[in-house]
């Protein structure tokens, strides 16, 4: 990989964005929100082959080649009714399926894939050839050699990775046992969890009914009243808490938010709990419980995330088929200045919360979210996610909200993956962006060279720590 890679092609700023870029380079890793299991890290053992840790769970890779007329059976995914169709599935034949990738590269040209699976397999597994159909077997069986070693397991990796500490998201029925198997194991490495409670405050989810009655059975609250519902909830975030987590996450389909009298909210509660919502009855429940969750945040201190302006399960025959998670995510529109009124008019002015806003309409960035973040004390801005976790993606999220809502009112930088492999190569493009952003400034005489240091290492590390209270 060219030592240059992302920086600009201006002599000058190339020179100064190779200095900054030197400074931060090998700080430390902090993964504050990200989907690796943790599974990996509570029993270390070594990961199965090539295809399952790089193929299998990256939805990125998933959605580029079913693009291309590959089925999901051809990479190992299986149908969630068990069924076989002809030539598939593949889940006994990584190798089969590590070819199809390198007969489809091609198509990643110019993509964020590329730039992480390259760095994936030159830094970690120090493969020196570009992946073809004529290189794939070699290229795979190195890989695999790698993995049977013990240098290449998930606590190892997780060390040389240089990850001081990394968050995986677990839904509010899951039983954190793999958090608990990481702590009991006496490993100093620092997994936490995210409290992610989706499944029981959005009664569009399938099983939404059911749901509320496990959340009851496993806190031994009422879960069908409302104060019990909301005692409840509470629980499971003491639960998350004690497995380490400094944070929650709320993957909805809006930014908006509600703050009804009690009486009220509680009326509409018991409609969704029977069963029977009206209309408009479950964003209005979404929004309501956006709100009850910042003030449960403001109480017991977890940072509160927001992921908006997203289809999810676009394609509705793989959502059926396939189920979730497999690259079929589309951007939507967004709004935030009046879906977030209500909640910022209860706890905008709070410096206790934080807040953290993700997008993926790129249009609200100078026009709502700079704004909003630069005014409210509550409000900080995530990193370009998703689609938008790119180089160009970075440039423009830096361009649009910088001169409005500084470098202080964000995060700095999440990985957001499953792909273990690819976190510092994530950590790695964003801190060649930033440098290289910063660069630009400093050739411009906007900031000096010494302010920009400082800001990158802010950028890489600090902020995150800061922003997430790790």
């Amino acid at each position: 990989m060219h030592e240059d890679r992302l920086f600009p092609a201006d002599p000058g700023e190339r020179s100064i964005a190779r200095r900054l870029y030197a400074e931060v380079a090998g700080l430390p890793i902090v993964s504050p929100h990200g989907h690796t299991d943790p599974a990996w890290f509570a029993y270390d053992e070594p990961f199965p082959n090539p295809a399952e840790l790089l193929v299998v769970p990256d939805h990125y890779v998933l959605r580029m080649l079913y693009s291309q007329g590959v089925r999901l059976e051809e990479l190992g995914v299986p149908r969630l009714d068990g069924t076989t169709v002809e030539g598939g599935p593949v889940e006994g034949d990584p190798r089969r399926i590590w070819r199809t990738v390198a007969e489809h590269w091609h198509a990643f040209r110019a993509t964020p894939s590329r730039l992480w699976w390259e760095h994936a397999l030159a830094e970690v597994f120090g493969v020196t050839e570009r992946l073809t159909p004529q290189s794939a077997d070699a290229i795979y069986d190195r890989i695999a050699d790698c993995l049977s070693k013990p240098e290449f397991r998930p606590r190892a990796l997780f060390e040389r990775f240089g990850i001081e500490a990394l968050a995986t998201t677990e839904g509010a029925l899951d039983p954190l046992e793999h958090h608990k198997a990481i702590r009991e194991s006496g490993w100093q490495g620092r997994v936490v969890t995210t409290f992610r409670p989706d499944t029981v405050v959005d009664p569009d989810t399938p099983g939404f009914v059911a749901n509320l009655e496990e959340l009851g059975r496993i806190t031994g609250e009422d879960t069908f009243t409302w104060r019990g519902y909301l005692a409840a909830l509470a629980a499971r975030r003491r639960d998350f808490m004690a497995a380490g987590a400094t944070a929650t996450d709320h993957g909805h389909p809006t930014a908006f938010t509600a703050d009804l009298p009690p009486a009220e909210a509680e009326v509409l509660f018991n409609r969704v709990a029977a069963g029977r919502p009206g209309p408009q009855d479950a964003e209005l429940f979404r929004g309501q419980m956006l709100t009850e969750m910042a003030r449960m945040s403001l109480e017991d201190g977890l940072v509160m995330q927001l992921h908006s302006g997203v289809r999810r399960g676009h394609n509705a025959w793989m959502q059926r088929v396939f189920g979730a998670n497999r690259g079929d995510d589309i951007p939507t529109r967004s709004e935030f200045v009046d879906n977030l009124r209500p909640l910022l008019d209860r706890f905008g002015n709070e410096p206790g919360l934080t807040l953290i806003l993700f997008t993926l309409d790129e249009t609200t960035y100078s026009r709502e979210l700079a704004p909003l973040a630069g005014h409210y004390p509550a409000l900080r801005l995530g990193p370009p996610w998703w689609f938008h976790d790119s180089p160009e993606g970075m440039w423009r999220y830096r361009q649009r909200i910088t001169e409005t809502a500084g470098f202080y009112n964000t995060v700095g930088f999440n990985d957001d993956t499953r792909a273990f492999p690819s976190i510092p190569a994530r950590h790695d493009v964003a801190r060649r962006v930033d440098c290289a952003f910063l660069a630009r400034l400093v050739a411009e005489h906007r900031i000096d060279e010494d302010e920009a240091l400082e800001v990158a290492t802010d950028l890489a590390y600090r902020l995150a720590k800061q922003a997430y209270r790790l």
